[in-house]
């Protein structure tokens, strides 16, 4: 399967069950669309839809669906702003709860559009760290 050989770091780092969505989607869209970033993006979709970027790895969302408006729009659309695997759609507490996992500061004092890209940049961050270590 080439999917298993272009797993994502942070993909490899999550659930079992996460991986393995990825992969088959990965696998179904280059059976569609052949190999390349489409491939890519679509098993990303797929992954999106019930999990979410925390830190460095992607864990199960709380309900299933789109993550954010590129998401929901689907292919063919005007690009949207995506949120880089954050739940755009939970709640401010789902999210506030997530930011105090990841330890960022001034949390309390955020909108949720604040919280959302405070769990992106944090997100990279740790992906990034993790990526320098090796893992």
């Amino acid at each position: 399967m080439p999917g298993r050989e272009e797993v994502p770091s942070t993909v490899r780092r999550s659930p079992d069950k996460a991986e393995r969505t990825w992969v088959k989607a990965h696998d179904s869209a280059v059976e569609s669309y052949g190999e390349g970033r489409r491939a890519h993006q679509t098993a990303y979709a797929a992954l999106k839809h019930s999990y979410e970027k925390v830190g460095d790895r992607w864990e199960p969302k709380q309900h299933q669906g789109p993550s954010d408006a590129q998401a929901e729009g689907g292919a063919g659309q005007d690009p949207k702003p995506t949120a880089g695997g954050v739940d755009t759609s939970a709640s401010k507490e789902h999210l506030y709860r997530r930011a105090r996992e990841l330890g960022i500061s001034g949390r309390s004092r955020m909108s949720k559009p604040e919280l959302v890209r405070a769990l992106e940049k944090a997100s990279e961050r740790e992906t990034a760290k993790a990526r320098d270590k090796g893992r």
